[in-house]
């Protein structure tokens, strides 16, 4: 039962994202030829006025098929007819839905259950914190150079630092100071600097909207950071990243916990996946992005087959590293 709310929740981000796209496809007048949510061998197809609308095999993602989005095609209805500024506008649609799918997520359960800011209510007494010279009531700025939006980011940056000293800049009295700080584990293992912070209670929704984004925004910080520690060979491959399996399992989980445990990680998946999406990659909507930028720059059009290419390799690339991170999280599951 909680294996299927895991895929109906992701299912749902896979349908918000590829509604992005095919929504402003339809405003801008460009003929969708189909509507797919799952990747592979086709399970269900219902063939509409102009689109036809396929459920595949796989919940791994999804597409929309414009006419003329792989090769120019002279027809006004056509994706290659429409000029950069329109085709940015189809493709960062769908990470833009997948942004306000978090917002709406966020609001909802910050309006219900409250938030916590980055401001320390208390120091345990001896901690790394106290010892480094952090008082209550000081405004915490940026932790290992992210930006304290909420207490997320802070446990965040104490969990990614794996007990090395870590940057904190922080505000006292209208001035600015940083600070080292080493975590360290407690009796459970869990890395810490000896923090509370107290949660705001009954937020109006006013202010429950505007929380949300510090939330998002804290979000997209940890995302790249995460990346930038991937890249940089700072995380351990084996037990920090995982793939689809990882992904299911960790949202049966957290379906088991309740609903709104299971609403809070869709958010999380649903910006991670919109960070994701906006890499400058080949095959993503990044990368199309970096290509509508080109023509919009120099007034030239990128000559089909080169996009074609990059496409082509991206997609490979891409594919292959499905293939990997999942035959790694069969080899070495992510433990959580």
């Amino acid at each position: 039962m909680y294996i299927i709310m895991a895929i109906l929740a992701f299912g749902v981000l896979i349908i918000v994202h590829e509604l992005g796209h095919f929504t402003l496809a339809k405003l801008n007048g460009v003929r969708v030829e189909e509507f797919s949510i799952g990747m592979g061998p086709k399970i269900f197809s219902k063939q509409g006025k102009e689109t036809k609308y396929s459920l595949a095999l796989f919940p791994i993602g999804g597409y929309v098929k414009m006419m003329g989005e792989e090769e120019s095609v002279s027809d006004e209805r056509s994706f290659s007819s429409k000029s950069p500024l329109r085709r940015i506008s189809i493709i960062i649609a769908g990470v833009i839905m997948n942004y306000v799918l978090a917002i709406v997520i966020f609001t909802t359960i910050i309006y219900n259950f409250g938030y916590t800011n980055p401001i320390p209510t208390a120091v345990t007494p001896s901690s790394p914190a106290s010892e480094a010279g952090l008082l209550a009531g000081d405004k915490l700025l940026k932790v290992n150079g992210m930006r304290a939006f909420s207490s997320d980011n802070i446990s965040a940056g104490v969990a990614l630092s794996y007990g090395n000293p870590i940057n904190i800049s922080f505000e006292r009295n209208g001035e600015k100071r940083d600070i080292t700080v080493t975590p360290r584990k407690n009796e459970e293992g869990q890395l810490l600097i000896g923090l509370t912070f107290t949660k705001v209670q009954n937020p109006g929704i006013v202010e429950s909207f505007n929380q949300s984004f510090n939330k998002t925004a804290s979000l997209v910080s940890q995302t790249f950071k995460g990346l930038e520690m991937i890249f940089t060979g700072k995380a351990n491959l084996k037990t920090d990243v995982g793939g689809p399996i990882t992904i299911i399992k960790m949202s049966a989980a957290t379906a088991e916990s309740g609903i709104w445990s299971l609403a809070n990680f869709v958010g999380f998946l649903s910006v991670n996946l919109a960070v994701f999406n906006l890499l400058p990659f080949p095959a993503l909507d990044g990368g199309w992005c970096v290509i509508l930028l080109i023509e919009l720059i120099t007034r030239r059009k990128v000559p089909d087959k080169i996009v074609g290419v990059l496409n082509y390799v991206g997609f490979a690339a891409l594919i292959g590293l499905m293939i990997l991170v999942t035959v790694k999280d069969i080899l070495f599951p992510v433990k959580f």
